[in-house]
């Protein structure tokens, strides 16, 4: 059985990410969406509010399983018992972070391989901090979030707006 890791902030999850999450699983087994919890980042969403609208936004896939995390990926992958780290790409500027990371992992752990996916073109544009800035300003995040995630980003934006 061939399990890998999709990890990421999801701060929020966007259409992009879905993308990859859909096209992934079609090749592995199980997908493990490994939410970051990253305590040098402020995120708009806590963890648990990620992982509770990635599980509603990805219930229709029986092999994907979403769990939080925090520290290396690497002792993630071990601990989940992956092979497979999955990376979406963007543009040329992911690939050369990605790739960097890519070896890094491989060096600190040998038995776990990257695979990149590009970004389908319609989200290759699209990133979590583009959706919260727009969000930040009342635009319509609708063509860019599930309806779970727009109604979130609206409620978050409300209560700092009230601050």
């Amino acid at each position: 059985m061939l399990r890998a890791i999709y990890p990421g902030s999801f701060d929020p999850v966007t259409y992009g990410h879905l993308d990859i999450m859909e096209r992934s699983s079609k090749i592995v087994d199980e997908l493990v969406v490994g939410v970051l919890n990253n305590n040098a980042k402020m995120p708009l969403f806590s963890v648990e509010e990620r992982v509770k609208m990635l599980k509603e936004v990805t219930a229709e896939f029986d092999n994907i399983l979403i769990v939080p995390f925090n520290g290396l990926l690497v002792d993630f992958a071990k601990k989940m018992e992956a092979e497979l780290i999955i990376r979406g790409l963007r543009a040329i500027t992911d690939f050369e972070y990605e790739l960097q990371m890519s070896q890094t992992n491989h060096k600190l752990c040998p038995g776990v391989e990257t695979m990149f996916l590009t970004t389908s073109i319609e989200y290759s544009y699209l990133s979590s901090t583009t959706v919260k800035e727009i969000a930040a300003f009342g635009g319509d995040t609708s063509q860019f979030v599930p309806e779970v995630v727009r109604k979130g980003l609206k409620e978050k934006m409300k209560v700092k707006r009230s601050v």
